[in-house]
């Protein structure tokens, strides 16, 4: 986003500025519909192109197995060590209706001990690829070895889910449903969770070039310009795509940054973490702790930017 803020700055023009909304400025239960981006927007993309990498190592430690429903979670973990936000998390999924399966990042090869026992599926990946090489990795291995199956993906971008897993899936009306979408960029699923249903390996060829199980992005340029925001566009072509909500771009940006607490009063699941870090300029970072704790989510280890 640094980028294309730059070029608009070259250009003579004024990147679009967003302030905090309520849920009455978005759009809910929203159908994909297609959008042109702008010639900034593909000229970022042209240049992302040269941020593909070779997909990071792998190694399955318990398999997927069938199964109607799998929950899919990608944990970053960089320190190798578990913080109270994952524990809380993966209490939540584990407690729903649906098999668990965990990709887990670490730069040494080594799992945390206690995933062994959370999990009914379990992958270790490299530290490089961004939440897409995850996500590839788990999609191939679900179209192998489960095709067929309803699954819901998320990553550990997220605090959460506050509500109960089994309660989310009557609204996953669509073939991909998204739990936000943005018309930032171009309209598109914001990829920190969603739903497929009925994954199978053609619905995967038909997404060969968003979820290359040998090539991953390895900038956040590559990740956001090159597959996420060309993910629900690519989808439509042969399934149905919608999300929960929906931020137009004239009245709203990002929906989950500018109405985060709004639609946690809606009942949406989840809290992005970057309400604490990148983005905590657009909220006082006690607000969010104290909504955290609200929700009975632990903060004692939560340290957020600015505060030492």
């Amino acid at each position: 986003m640094k980028l294309k803020r730059m070029i608009y700055r070259m250009l003579g023009q004024r990147p679009p500025v967003y302030r905090r909304v309520g849920v009455e400025a978005l759009e809910r239960n929203w159908t994909f519909r297609p959008s042109m981006p702008d010639g900034v927007t593909m000229l970022v993309r042209l240049l992302a192109m040269r941020d593909r990498v070779p997909a990071p190592a792998s190694r399955t430690l318990t398999p997927i197995a069938p199964a109607s429903r799998w929950i899919v979670y990608f944990m970053y973990l960089p320190s190798s060590k578990l913080t109270l936000a994952h524990r809380f998390t993966l209490e939540r999924l584990r407690a729903a209706d649906a098999r668990l399966a965990i990709i887990c990042a670490t730069p040494g090869g080594d799992v945390p001990a206690e995933l062994h026992r959370r999990a009914d599926a379990l992958y270790w990946k490299g530290m490089a690829g961004f939440d897409f090489s995850a996500y590839a990795l788990a999609l191939h291995e679900v179209a192998e070895r489960s095709p067929g199956a309803d699954m819901l993906v998320l990553n550990d971008s997220v605090f959460g889910p506050f509500v109960p897993v089994d309660s989310l899936w009557p609204a996953m009306r669509w073939d991909l449903t998204g739990f936000t979408a943005s018309a930032e960029l171009e309209n598109h699923i914001q990829s920190y969770a969603f739903h497929v249903k009925n994954w199978t390996p053609e619905r995967l060829r038909r997404l060969g070039d968003i979820f290359p199980r040998d090539i991953a992005s390895d900038t956040y340029r590559g990740t956001v310009y090159g597959r996420e925001t060309r993910f629900a566009a690519r989808a439509a072509r042969s399934m149905s795509v919608g999300s929960l909500w929906y931020a137009d771009n004239r009245r709203a940006g990002d929906p989950s940054v500018f109405a985060a607490l709004p639609l946690l009063n809606a009942g949406f699941p989840f809290l992005k973490r970057s309400l604490l870090t990148r983005n905590a300029q657009f909220y006082d970072p006690d607000e969010i702790l104290n909504r955290l704790r609200s929700l009975g989510h632990p903060v004692d280890d939560i340290v957020p930017a600015g505060i030492a």
